[in-house]
């Protein structure tokens, strides 16, 4: 059962993490590159501050973005700006989602989010609180998947495992790590991979920020993943 109210707070708490962060950072600071290949740090700000407004679309009933083309032209475009409108757009964008997720609704309807992909609008709050805490560590300043709250390492983890399952071009496989476990890929029976390791190392494999090569693989080889 989601929480969304707790995940808005939750937001609310890496969305400050991160503003904190990046007041540090000056123009030169935001047009050098981020972890994300071809895009700046720049980059990374814009797409936060035009996710915020997408989902507040998502929630309010709208297409989440106009087209994928105008998505990436508003990204391109913005990535460019001064520090200060940078971290004034992530602000005021989070201000405005937080907005959205405090107006009375039905928590329990489906939305509709990018490429036809459906979803209950009381996972939102997660999906942002996702963007919100993976792109940080994107943006190369010094907060490391290692520092991630343990609730969202866990949480995540389930997500993406789940966003795996019954994929056909990913193995049955059990992850864990050491205490809990979850598994994903192909349904056939019981998993004839065994993927272990820190919690860090699991969800930077799952999310594509890490290569693997520090988790322990058994019965067979570290699967590719596809892109999310």
């Amino acid at each position: 059962m989601m929480d969304h109210a707790h995940d808005l707070a939750c937001v609310r708490e890496a969305t400050d993490r991160l503003l904190t962060a990046v007041a540090a950072l000056d123009n030169a600071a935001l047009a050098e590159p981020s972890r994300l290949p071809g895009w700046s740090r720049g980059h990374v700000l814009t797409h936060l501050a035009r996710n915020a407004d997408a989902l507040v679309n998502v929630l309010e009933g709208r297409p989440m973005y106009a087209s994928a083309e105008a998505r990436d032209t508003d990204i391109e475009r913005g990535a460019p700006r001064p520090a200060v409108v940078q971290v004034a757009d992530v602000r005021e964008s989070a201000a405005r989602f937080q907005d959205a997720g405090a107006a009375p609704a039905d928590w329990s309807r489906t939305v509709e989010l990018r490429n036809g992909v459906t979803d209950s609008a009381s996972r939102v709050p997660l999906r942002r609180w996702a963007e919100v805490e993976l792109h940080h560590v994107d943006l190369g300043t010094g907060y490391e998947l290692e520092d991630l709250p343990a609730e969202f390492l866990e949480r995540e983890t389930g997500f993406l495992a789940e966003r795996f399952s019954g994929h056909p071009d990913v193995p049955a496989v059990r992850l864990t790590d050491g205490t809990r476990a979850w598994t994903t890929g192909r349904e056939s029976g019981a998993p004839g991979i065994t993927v272990t390791g820190r919690p860090a190392d699991l969800l930077g494999w799952l999310a594509g920020r890490r290569d693997g090569a520090s988790l322990k693989v058994d019965g067979g080889e570290l699967p590719t993943l596809p892109p999310l």
